[in-house]
This record gives structure tokens, sequence and C-alpha cells, in this order.
């Protein structure tokens, strides 16, 4: 994984909203329905909330949501878009510093988003957040490359100088949080989905990663690249990336921090 100095968590993603909005996949049903049961109906804490793409299927399941971001663009991009009617606060604060109360919250979310935190920070503010008896849940998208496609896909991703280093070592994060004093009841559970697109999906998939391409010709050869994947594996102009969507779930553990 990149260096904690290296990882600009807050200012890497932004310019990327609007694609990061329109072309990331959501989170499969089975696993929100077990993050509900066990969580509850909130108050829910989604810390790294981006756009709200989580929050807002959490919302659409009754889940009362408190999305908290520190990218400026992001957290304006989920402000904008419905929620079918139901609300969402969204606030401006980082893992390490909710800004919200202690004891304020029933459950902890970070989708696709503990890989920049700093980990033991951030578990001690989920654990000073949290009823008693609370959760954290760490939920991840990550690529299933035993398909042909998405195994193409990765091999152009993977281009990118950034990659490796992003990509790598994300089960470690979520093993922080199983092995952590601060909680107890860990466990993983890990749920298939898929993600349908066509051409433009697919690249557009690509560049919202935050260590896609920026400079121009790259961006040119990126596109090139996943446009031939595509090509040789699509059907009917459409093609399926496949994930496993690992869910990590531990209880908050009386303890002091």
């Amino acid at each position: 994984m990149l260096e904690r100095k290296d990882r600009n968590p807050k200012g890497r993603f932004s310019g990327l909203a609007d694609v990061y909005a329109r072309y990331r996949p959501g989170y499969p049903d089975a696993a929100l329905d077990r993050l509900v049961a066990v969580c509850g109906g909130g108050p829910l804490a989604d810390v790294g909330c981006g756009t709200g793409i989580a929050s807002r299927l959490l919302a659409a399941r009754g889940v009362r949501v408190i999305g908290v971001e520190p990218n400026d663009d992001m957290r304006a991009r989920a402000e904008a878009t419905p929620s079918d009617g139901v609300p969402i606060e969204y606030r401006k604060g980082a893992a390490e510093a909710t800004g919200l109360p202690d004891g304020s919250v029933q459950a902890v979310l970070a989708a696709q988003a503990f890989h920049w935190f700093d980990a033991p920070a951030a578990l001690r503010e989920f654990h000073r957040i949290l009823r008693p008896g609370g959760w954290v849940a760490l939920l991840w998208n990550e690529r299933d490359e035993r398909d042909a496609f998405t195994a193409a896909f990765g091999e152009v991703m993977r281009t990118a100088p950034e990659t490796t280093a992003v990509e790598t070592g994300r089960e470690s994060c979520g093993f922080a949080l199983l092995e952590s004093p601060l909680f107890e009841a860990g466990v993983r559970e890990v749920f298939a989905s898929a993600q349908e697109m066509d051409e433009d999906g697919v690249i557009g998939r690509a560049l919202s990663a935050s260590y896609a391409p920026k400079e121009p010709a790259a961006v040119e050869t990126f596109r090139r690249r996943m446009s031939a994947v595509f090509a040789a594996h699509q059907r009917g102009g459409k093609a399926m990336l496949c994930y496993e969507t690992s869910l990590y779930l531990a209880r908050r553990r009386e303890v002091r921090v």
C-alpha cells in the first residue's frame, strides 16, 4: 500500500466526483441486508462516504444515515444527488476526527474507504462515537479476476503506476478491525456481485479510480487499452465486471481508550 504520507485521501479524489458517482457500482443486496440486520436502523455514520453511494442504499432500507466526507467536491455531489425523499445528513469530517459527539451512533460504516484511513486513529474515533454494543462495518468491492473479462480489466488497471500500491493490502486493512482490542465478535463475510456496463461504462469505471492516469496522453492510451479489452469480451454491447464484496463486522468492546 501507499505510505501514509503519500495517500492524500482528502485531495486525491478532487475532480472525480461526477465520474465516480456515475460509474462506480453499488453493493450487493445480501451484503447490505446483512449490515442492516446487524447494525440496525441507525444512526449510522458512513465515514468517507464519497458521493453517497452506500449512504443512499442504506437510507432506502430505513437506516438513518450521517455521511461524513472530507473532500468538498465529493460531499457536494452527495448532497446534490436525490435520495428518493429519504433525508441524509452530510457533514465535513475525517475518519480520524469525524466531529460527531461521543456515543452518538449505533454503527459506523466505511465503504470502499478504510484503506485510506490511519487505521489505529480511525478505530479509536469509531470506538469513541459508537454507543455501547455498536458495530463497525468495513465494505469493499474487489475485482474477482477468476472471470476472464475482469482479469483483463485488471491487467489494464495495473498499467497505472499506483494501482498495485493502492489495491494491495486491503484485506489486511479489514483484519485491522477484526484484530483490534477495541472491538469484539469480528467476522468477515464475502458476497458475489457484478456490474454490467457498455464500453463507455467500462472506461468510466476505470477512470473513476483515484490512481487512474491523469496526463492526457496517458489517459488516451489507457482508454484505447480498455476499449480493446471491452471489444474482446463484450457480448451484445455489454460486459460484466465481477466482484467479491467483503464485509468486515465487529462490535464495540467496553474498554478504556
